[in-house]
């Protein structure tokens, strides 16, 4: 007859909750894969299937009681390692779609807003086409399957362990985000000069001849330029999205490793050694 005790129980209970929630973090952070268009019992369906999987080549997990406070403590350091590293990926989905917000405005589109799902907010049109080419690319360079082949190999190179991770991790994964705004603006900067010159150009045409309608032929103007450019400019835009999410991919495999390392304490130079005092000398 079989006996299981509570250990055991306990055991089995953290070697399948622990990968669990650092791989339904990932899930929910990661683009595609955190889509609200996917049913929540799709994303834990494949979340329980991946921990399935891993459990058991995962390293020996600390003999922590789940349900205890140090239990509790592992599972809030999963659940953030997970989001950092799908975070590391949805910030290249926030630069193109920045960049796409960039060129809306400049166009004079800003009143052309949808509803966006994911962020519960209003985005223009152009961010939304431009979010739709980053997606095709991610799917291009196999980027969710390589994501889910950094998680599973996170769990090596920074195993469930009740150690507290790293602080400079934090750091690194801040400066990452720093990204949105210079690649955004780098994407929407052909549009931006494009739509300068044709601005200078119109105020130039205004000065020369006054009796022109500045706002019936501006807006058009500026609208057409613009659409042009982006089609023009989009063949290009394809390899630029594929090497950041490149580098994306590899910020999400390196990051675990970041935050395994611990800082050197530089150890305080030894005291010389006193000599003894010497004796007074017999008289």
């Amino acid at each position: 007859m079989i006996t299981l005790s509570s250990a055991d129980i306990n055991m089995w209970i953290a070697g399948l909750l622990w990968p669990l929630t650092r791989i339904l973090a990932l899930i929910t952070a990661a683009p595609i894969l955190g889509n609200k268009a996917v049913p929540a019992r799709i994303k834990v369906a494949l979340g329980v299937a991946i921990a399935v999987i891993v459990a058991p080549a995962v390293p020996a997990w600390p003999a922590v009681d789940p349900m205890s406070y140090a239990g509790l403590l592992i599972v809030m350091q999963e659940m953030l390692i997970g989001l950092a590293m799908g975070f590391s990926i949805r910030v290249i989905f926030a630069a193109v779609e920045m960049a796409g917000e960039i060129s809306s405005l400049t166009m004079g589109l800003g009143f052309a807003t949808f509803f966006d799902p994911n962020t519960q907010g209003r985005s223009s049109a152009i961010s939304q086409f431009l979010s739709l080419v980053a997606t095709m690319a991610f799917l291009a360079v196999n980027g969710h399957l390589v994501l889910l082949s950094a998680l599973v190999e996170s769990f090596t190179t920074l195993p469930v362990s009740s150690i507290p991770v790293y602080s400079g991790g934090f750091k690194q994964m801040a400066d990452w985000g720093g990204i949105v705004f210079s690649v955004g603006v780098q994407l929407s900067l052909p549009i931006v000069a494009a739509l300068l010159i044709t601005n200078v150009a119109l105020g130039i045409l205004t000065r020369a001849a006054p009796q022109l309608n500045l706002f019936g032929i501006g807006f058009p103007i500026t609208l057409g330029v613009g659409l042009l450019v982006v089609a023009v400019t989009l063949p290009y835009l394809g390899m630029p999205i594929q090497n950041l999410f490149l580098d994306g991919i590899e910020r999400a495999r390196l990051m675990p490793r970041t935050w395994s390392q611990r800082p050197e304490v530089s150890k305080p130079a030894s005291m010389p050694v006193r000599p003894p005092e010497l004796q007074p000398l017999a008289q």
